[in-house]
């Protein structure tokens, strides 16, 4: 009996290691953006749209209020750059609603170098696998293979704390990684716009990936449509500070940290990764095929009368 019960413990464990069912997003091809943290009407109507969160996966304190955190993704590329857009909401921003209050983990949080969090703030991630392969429990390399970048509200590369864009994410303690991370940014391989919104309830983030360097397939050889449709490993992330206190009990007093795939703790393993759909033509709907109509009924032709003589 008692081995029994070790056998049922360790297949429970085991079970707890698996990854979750993959979620997918399809990406098909659409017109370029403008990226200037604005949603304008009709300039993402060409897009795979996604939403979040309260079904995602939380690393902290579960969001069950959308008022509280949600987002509306959307998807699509041009042939040569994957395009992002997210229409957070958020009722609290940090840094902007909040004095920028400084996590007991470091102190410096908000450096602009490796001993920073990058990722310290309201912000979003994305995390990809374009070989869409891996070999254990390892995280992202740092490269064009797999790789994690960070879009914060209220700090960037470009333009110091106190202006949004895009951060030099993990595995930002390899020096590798994030000269790799800083000059993607700094030439423009990936490019980022965000803005609060105008009733500073919640921000919008406009985000360009060059296929060449940032979704290398193979070893020197990076994703085109000519390959066809191709799957690639996709994690996003979504981070909310608010004031200290809401995130008691949490590392960096976080209030919210939801994923869009993967399982606590783990969903920065490519693993743990869903999958995005690279489409290499048009969504076409399947044509509309017609019932075959009846033939019509033949009337019997009417007997002419003969006269009798």
């Amino acid at each position: 009996m008692i081995r029994f019960a070790a056998l049922l413990l360790a297949l429970a464990n085991l079970a707890g290691q698996q990854p979750a069912p993959r979620r997918s997003l399809y990406c098909f091809p659409g017109r370029p953006p403008v990226l200037d943290g604005r949603i304008e009407p009709s300039e993402w109507d060409d897009a795979t749209q996604f939403f979040g969160v309260k079904d995602w996966v939380p690393q902290f304190s579960p969001t069950t209020d959308p008022a509280d955190l949600a987002v509306h993704g959307y998807v699509k590329h041009d042939g040569e750059r994957l395009y992002f857009a997210f229409d957070v909401t958020d009722d609290v921003l940090y840094g902007i609603d909040t004095p920028r209050w400084l996590p007991k983990e470091n102190a410096k949080a908000h450096e602009l170098s490796p001993l920073g969090f990058p990722w310290f703030g309201d912000e979003m991630e994305i995390l990809m696998n374009p070989a869409n392969t891996f070999k254990a429990e390892e995280s992202v390399a740092g490269n064009g293979s797999s790789w994690q970048m960070v879009c914060n509200l209220t700090k960037s590369r470009l333009g110091g704390v106190g202006a949004g864009g895009l951060l030099e994410g993990e595995p930002r303690r390899d020096p590798k990684a994030f000269r790799t991370y800083r000059e993607w940014i700094e030439s423009g391989a990936m490019e980022c716009a965000v803005k609060a919104k105008p009733n500073g309830k919640g921000y919008v983030i406009e985000w360009a990936i060059r296929f060449d360097p940032c979704l290398e397939v193979t070893p020197g050889r990076f994703y085109k449509p000519e390959m066809g449709n191709k799957a690639m490993g996709l994690n996003i992330a979504l981070g909310d500070l608010d004031e200290p206190e809401k995130g008691q009990g949490n590392f960096g007093n976080f209030h919210h940290e939801d994923w869009l795939s993967g399982v606590k703790d783990k969903r920065t393993q490519l693993r743990h990764f869903g999958t995005l759909w690279m489409m290499s033509d048009l969504y076409q709907p399947p044509p509309k095929v017609e019932a075959p109509k009846p033939a019509p009924v033949r009337k019997a032709a009417a007997k002419k009368k003969t006269r009798k003589r």
